[in-house]
């Protein structure tokens, strides 16, 4: 271990935000499968359709995965910021004031979202296809954010994504 504790928690954040933009990234790729919104009927017609859902499932554990590693990144940033860290809802009051999230509540809709997926199994495909056609649309918020916590980390505190593996992606998603 490096004595250089600041540098070793830079390097850290780094690989944090290179996470963020490969998680985004394969969340977007993931929703381009989709025709959007999903139709109940439909969806229920093709219940045995495996690659499909298969793309659903990895929609659910992409979107949580983005979600995670923002929330890691925005703990860490503030951290780093020298900001209080002591709850993450200081920390969601920091990057809404700092614009980087536009309200708390999306937040914690998206939060709320992810949980009842993680613990519904419904099979009222009407429900589910609910379930999706909302989770889509909180996943513009997470994107945006993304971008948003990318950019800061960089005005901020100068510290870039470890490597550049996946900027062109992520950059593309907001053109």
């Amino acid at each position: 271990m490096s004595h250089d504790v600041l540098s070793e928690q830079q390097r850290y954040l780094a690989q944090l935000l290179e996470a963020i933009q490969r998680c985004a990234w394969f969340l977007q790729q993931s929703r381009n499968k989709i025709i959007w919104p999903i139709d109940g009927e439909w969806l229920a017609e093709h219940k045995k359709d495996v690659d499909y859902f298969e793309t659903l499932a990895a929609i659910n554990e992409r979107f949580a995965k983005l979600q995670d590693s923002i929330a890691s990144t925005m703990r860490h940033s503030a951290l780093l910021a020298g900001e209080s860290t002591d709850s993450f809802l200081k920390v969601l009051a920091l990057f809404e004031k700092q614009g980087v999230i536009n309200a708390t509540s999306d937040w914690q809709r998206c939060r709320a979202i992810r949980n009842i997926a993680a613990h519904d199994y419904s099979t009222d495909y009407e429900q589910i296809a609910e379930h999706f056609n909302l989770l889509n649309e909180l996943a513009d918020i997470l994107l945006v954010t993304s971008q948003r916590l990318v950019a800061w980390n960089a005005e901020q505190l100068s510290i870039y994504p470890a490597s550049p593996d996946f900027s062109a992606e992520f950059d593309s998603l907001f053109l």
